[in-house]
């Protein structure tokens, strides 16, 4: 092959790479934004089986993988596209799946699995996923918000039906016996059902004749706006729960006890109207329960939401002298956490619980045990005192056993007939007067007792301080006797020892002067011996003095001899020249040459 040849098959080469890129960048090219996916159809291939929605790799129709975010490149002439927004689940929300295609569903079962047609058992978490909407559809609910007070009564929806009287386990449908703590929960309303029950203490309030009410307690004290929002619907669908309750059991709930849909908590904790429009939920799924509709969250730091439900139960019955009685009465009772699922299998929620188990025996035991007291006691403080007690330990005792504590059963008011109770307070009141003035008597004598006790305590301080001066004396002067004696002692000691010392002084001067006497002796008679000595070398003694002499004479003097001639002994001595003594010349040293 030539060099044109070559040259020919390269630019042949080089217009179909361009014709290729061009084809490719101008009319293949396409891009997915954030937040969003492509949804491809194969115009070619092996047509879907009946049933089957989404293609896979080589069959004809809409594909079920789709293509995420970025840049892409499709044949126009084999495939088309469709760009789709993401499937996004909010934080608080939960996504349910319902797969369009794949397999039925066997006979009594309504949660799907990976292959299935129908709804998801799994549920999707806040996130964002890419699914294809035309074989999924995901429909956006709440999540399962518990407030804090309250707990998360967990019914499975599917499964083989529990045995009668037991919990339901996993794969089971029925009552779990775990409960969800005060919370954030992302659980499919289709596969479970929560039930929000509070826990803690809550009140039953009867009056008399006119029925009564009971009280309930939960407290939200959370900060965040969706999580309040989310626990409010919680406890909106708890509310719409129980009027269903109480409707069917001709129970009257309270107007001041809904949380309205429409509301929210003002700085004080009331409930005022919400003029702003609330948007409207998504239609919900057929299977699943109802989704609590959308409301504000309470303020941060409002006060415990309360709700009552209003009975038409009272307390009444005869005393045991044929009296009727009537209640007031306040019983405080308390569901525990560990408690809840068992009563609510048992029993149902709380008004059920109340309506079926702690209202019948608080009218049954209440009856029981008034019938035993006279009307007389009901009116009479201590035989009030000893009903409460014995209607408190009783029905601690029945409801015990049904997993509900009873903390208190408080007796307010007790109507009493008047034919009988007015004698009573009569004869009360001249009781009561006469105690009175028993006890202003007794006060008159323990007054004065009390000053009696009052003069003695006096006397009895002065003479305690009489016996603390005369303590105070005699502490002193044996104080100064033993300072004298003391002192005593000190003199007489140191005068011993002044005598020893002196004696020791004494002593001291004696042995010295022995010691110079001696000294003095010995050195003196060494001196004698040595004079001794020194004589018995000369000699003589005379020659040992004339020789001490000349040894003591200055080297310097002169002596001069002289003769003595006619004239007298001055008369020489002025010729000689020697000095004057009283007008004659002294002898004089001779001077040096």
């Amino acid at each position: 092959m030539n060099k044109t040849s070559l040259a020919m098959l390269a630019a042949v080469a080089a217009v179909f790479f361009g014709i290729w890129e061009v084809w490719q960048w101008g009319f293949c090219r396409f891009y997915v934004g954030p937040g969003e996916i492509a949804v491809v159809t194969a115009k070619n291939g092996t047509p879907l089986p009946p049933g089957q929605i989404l293609a896979k790799s080589g069959q004809k129709g809409v594909q079920e993988d789709v293509l995420a975010e970025g840049r892409h490149f499709l044949n126009p002439v084999a495939y088309e596209y469709q760009i789709v927004p993401a499937t996004l689940v909010p934080p608080g929300k939960v996504g349910i799946i319902t797969s369009k295609g794949g397999t039925n569903l066997p006979p009594g079962e309504f949660l799907a699995s990976a292959g299935q047609k129908g709804i998801w058992r799994q549920a999707l978490g806040p996130g964002k996923y890419r699914l294809n909407p035309v074989g999924y559809e995901v429909r956006i609910v709440d999540a399962i918000s518990i407030p804090i007070g309250y707990v998360g009564v967990v019914t499975s929806l599917s499964g083989k039906q529990a045995p009668e009287g037991e919990f339901a386990r996993t794969g089971e449908k029925g009552i779990r016996a775990d409960i969800l703590q005060p919370g954030l929960y992302y659980v499919n309303p289709a596969a479970f059902k929560v039930d929000v029950v509070e826990v803690g203490v809550n009140q039953v309030m009867l009056l008399g004749k006119s029925g009564g009410n009971v009280i309930t307690k939960g407290q939200i004290t959370t900060t965040n706006a969706a999580m309040d929002e989310l626990q409010r619907n919680a406890l909106v669908q708890q509310q719409e729960q129980r009027r269903e309750y109480a409707k069917e059991n001709k129970l009257n709930l309270g107007v001041n006890s809904l949380i309205s849909p429409d509301s929210s908590f003002s700085a004080t904790g009331s409930i005022k109207p919400d003029t702003k429009k609330k948007p409207r939920p998504q239609k919900e799924m057929s299977s699943a329960k109802p989704v609590p509709q959308q409301s504000n969250a309470p303020a941060a730091g409002s006060s415990p939401v309360q709700a009552a439900f209003v009975l038409n139960q009272f307390v009444e019955f005869p005393s045991k002298d044929g009296f009727e009685i009537s209640l007031d009465m306040t019983v405080e009772f308390e569901l525990l956490p560990e408690n809840i699922a068992w009563i609510f299998r048992n029993y149902g929620d709380l008004p059920a619980a109340v309506d079926k188990v702690i209202m019948p025996q608080i009218l049954s035991i209440s009856r029981l045990k008034g019938s035993a007291y006279g009307a007389r006691d009901f009116i009479v403080g201590e035989g009030r005192e000893k009903f409460q007690t014995d209607l408190t330990d009783a029905l601690a005792k029945v409801l015990g056993e049904k997993k509900i504590v009873i903390h208190n059963a408080l007796i307010r008011h007790v109507n009493v007939p008047m034919q009988i109770l007015d004698p009573i307070q009569q004869a009360s009141i001249a009781q009561e007067q006469d105690l009175t003035n028993q006890e202003k008597q007794n006060t008159a004598k323990k007054q004065a007792e009390l000053n009696t006790q009052l003069s003695l305590i006096d006397q009895a301080g002065q003479q305690v301080g009489q016996e603390t001066e005369k303590l105070k004396a005699n502490i002193k002067a044996d104080q100064t006797k033993k300072v004298a004696e003391i002192g005593g002692e000190t003199l007489r000691q140191a005068a011993e020892i002044q005598k020893q010392t002196a004696a020791i002084r004494a002593e001291k001067t004696t042995t010295l002067g022995k010691a110079q006497a001696q000294v003095i002796r010995l050195v003196e008679g060494e001196k004698a011996q040595g004079y001794q000595m020194k004589i018995k070398a000369f000699g003589d003694p005379v020659a040992y003095n004339l020789w001490t002499l000349a040894t003591s004479l200055d080297n310097k003097i002169k002596v001069n001899i002289l003769h003595s001639g006619p004239g007298t002994l001055w008369t020489d001595l002025q010729k000689a020249n020697l000095g004057e003594l009283g007008g004659a010349k002294l002898l004089q040293p001779a001077k040096k040459p």
